[in-house]
C-alpha cells in the first residue's frame, strides 16, 4: 500500500472511529469487560501512549541508519496517567489530534527513507506483528504495523460497544 492511500484509509479510520465514540456515555466507556482488562478509556489512552511513542520512532528512524527503538510499559503507563478519570470526549479529541498529527509527519517522510530495508533492527520485539530479527525491516512497514495495532483495538471498542448494545 503506498504512502498516500495508508494516509487516507488511517485518517478515514481515525475520523470514524472518533465520530462513533465521542457520543459513548461516559460510564459505558469507564466499564471494565472483566477484572484486569481494559476499559474502552483505557484503550483509548493506550493508543495514545501509541502514537507519542511511535511518533518519537517514526522521527527517529530518519536520524539512524537502525530500526532499534525502545519500548514501554504500556500498562504501566494507562495506570499512572489515570485514563480512567479522564473526560472522555477530551480523550477521544487527543487520541484523534494525535493521530491527525502523525499522519502528516509519516506523510512527509521520503519515500526512499520509508521504504530502505534496515537489517540491524529490534522489531522482533516492540512491532505489534513482530519483524524475524535475522529479516530486514522497512519504517514503512513499521508504520503499516501501528496502523494494524490501531485497528485492532478499535475493533476490541466495537466488540464491547455490541455487548454494551446487546445488553440494553
Amino acid at each position: 500500500m503506498d504512502v498516500d492511500t495508508l494516509v487516507t484509509h488511517w485518517r478515514r479510520t481515525v475520523g470514524q472511529a472518533a465520530a462513533d465514540l465521542v457520543g459513548v456515555p461516559d460510564a459505558h466507556a469507564r466499564r471494565r469487560p472483566a477484572p484486569g482488562k481494559w476499559s474502552m478509556k483505557e484503550i483509548v489512552g493506550h493508543l495514545v501512549d501509541s502514537a507519542a511513542n511511535n511518533h518519537r520512532r517514526f522521527v527517529e528512524a530518519q536520524l539512524h541508519e537502525d530500526r532499534i527503538f525502545h519500548g514501554y510499559a504500556q500498562d504501566a503507563w494507562v495506570r499512572l496517567q489515570r485514563y480512567q478519570e479522564s473526560p472522555w470526549p477530551d480523550l477521544v479529541g487527543l487520541w484523534a489530534a494525535y493521530n491527525d498529527h502523525l499522519a502528516d509527519v509519516v506523510r512527509a517522510i521520503p519515500i526512499e527513507v520509508l521504504e530502505r530495508p534496515r537489517p540491524r533492527h529490534n522489531l522482533h520485539e516492540v512491532a505489534w506483528q513482530p519483524v524475524a530479527e535475522d529479516r530486514p525491516a522497512t519504517l514503512g512497514w513499521f508504520v503499516r504495523d501501528y496502523v494494524g495495532h490501531l485497528e485492532h483495538h478499535l475493533a476490541q471498542i466495537r466488540a464491547l460497544l455490541a455487548v454494551d448494545s446487546a445488553n440494553e
